[in-house]
C-alpha cells in the first residue's frame, strides 16, 4: 500500500495597504515591491494546491476574498488583489483592521502572511488569541532610508500622511536623532510581535 500524506494549508495573505507604502527613495515604491513578494506568495501557495484568500486592508476600506482552491481561482484572486488602487493621500489615518471580523472570516490554523511595513505601533489588542489561532507570519518591506538617512542633502519629500511637500534636511542632528529614534521604537515593536 501506497500512503500519500494530505497537507494542505490555509494560506492568508494580509495586505496592510498604509499610506506609507507610497513612499520610495529607489525606482520602485515600498508598495510596488510588497505587491509583488504577495504575488509570488499566492503563485506558490498554488503550485502547492494550498488554499488561499487575502485581506486587503486601507485607510478607507477591506476586501476580503475568503480561502478558494485550485490554481485558476487563486490567480484571479492574485489578480484582484494586484489590481487594488493605490489609497488617496488624502484618505488619511492609519489602517485598522477589525480582527474580530478577520477571525470570523478565516478558519483556524491559517497560515497569515501579514505583509505591510510595521510601522511603530502597539500591538493589536487580542494579539495572544490571534498567534494560537493561526500561524502568524510578518513580512516588512523596507526602503534603504527606513534604516539610513543620506548623508547631507536637503530634500523635497512628499509626506504620504499629511500629503504634502515638505523639505527635509538629513544633515540636521534633530532630524538625524529623531530618526534614529523612529528607527529603535520600529525594530523594538517588530520584534514585540
Amino acid at each position: 500500500k501506497k500512503f500519500v500524506e494530505e497537507r494542505e494549508l490555509t494560506v492568508v495573505l494580509l495586505f496592510e495597504d498604509s499610506l506609507s507604502l507610497q513612499f520610495g527613495s529607489g525606482s520602485s515604491t515600498k508598495r510596488e515591491t510588497l505587491l509583488e513578494v504577495a504575488g509570488l506568495l499566492a503563485l506558490l501557495s498554488a503550485s502547492n494546491r494550498d488554499r488561499a484568500g487575502f485581506w486587503h486592508a486601507t485607510p478607507e476600506k477591506h476586501l476580503v476574498r475568503r480561502p478558494v482552491r485550485g490554481r485558476g481561482t487563486i490567480v484571479k484572486a492574485a489578480a484582484n488583489l494586484l489590481s487594488q488602487p493605490v489609497p488617496e493621500l488624502d484618505a488619511g489615518g492609519e489602517v485598522d483592521i477589525d480582527w474580530n471580523v478577520f477571525m470570523h472570516a478565516f478558519p483556524r490554523h491559517s497560515v497569515v502572511l501579514w505583509l505591510g511595513d510595521f510601522a511603530p505601533r502597539p500591538q493589536p489588542a487580542c494579539w495572544s488569541a490571534l498567534r494560537r489561532r493561526y500561524q502568524m507570519i510578518g513580512v516588512r518591506v523596507d526602503d534603504p532610508w527606513d534604516r539610513e538617512l543620506p548623508e547631507g542633502e536637503t530634500i523635497a519629500a512628499v509626506d504620504p500622511v499629511a500629503g504634502e511637500l515638505v523639505p527635509f534636511d538629513t544633515s540636521s542632528r534633530a532630524n538625524r536623532r529623531a530618526h534614529e529614534q523612529w528607527v529603535e521604537e520600529r525594530e523594538k515593536r517588530w520584534n514585540e510581535l
